[in-house]
C-alpha cells in the first residue's frame, strides 16, 4: 500500500542518529543522505525518509499520528526501545508490553523521535 513515509526533522543529524540506532535493531542499514540533504532508509518493502521541511518552516509532529515498525520478537521491540532512548528518543505512552486487542495481542513500545514524531515498534503475538 505504501511506497514511502517521510517525516520532517528539525535537526537532521539528531534524527539520523536516532533512526540509525533503532533501525539497526530491526536489521536495517544506516540511512544515507542524498545531495538535497534528505536521509533515506531503503528496504525491499519500501522507503522511510527524514528531511528538513522544504518550506523552511519548523518540522512539527502530527497530533494523533503514529508510524509503526514490525519486528520479529518481543526482544527486538525492547532493543529498539532501548536504542531509541539512548539516541535522543523520549518515552511516551505505557512502557513496552502486551496490548490486548480482544481478538489479537501485540507487544508494543512507543517513542517520540528527536523532532517529536511518534513511532512504535510492534510484534504480533
Amino acid at each position: 500500500m505504501f511506497s514511502h513515509v517521510m517525516l520532517g526533522a528539525n535537526d537532521l543529524q539528531a534524527s539520523k542518529t536516532f533512526y540509525d540506532a533503532t533501525f539497526k535493531t530491526l536489521g536495517y542499514a544506516e540511512g544515507f543522505i542524498d545531495p538535497r540533504g534528505r536521509c533515506f532508509y531503503r528496504t525491499d518493502t519500501g522507503v522511510f525518509a527524514i528531511t528538513i521541511p522544504i518550506n523552511g518552516e519548523a518540522a512539527t509532529h502530527g497530533n494523533g499520528s503514529t508510524i509503526g515498525f514490525t519486528t520479529a520478537s518481543e526482544e527486538v521491540v525492547n532493543a529498539w526501545y532501548e536504542a531509541g532512548l539512548a539516541n535522543g528518543g523520549v518515552a511516551c505512552e505505557d512502557p513496552p508490553g502486551i496490548r490486548d486487542g480482544g481478538t489479537f495481542k501485540l507487544y508494543l513500545a512507543y517513542l517520540r523521535d528527536p523532532s517529536g514524531n511518534k513511532v512504535c515498534a510492534l510484534y504480533r503475538l
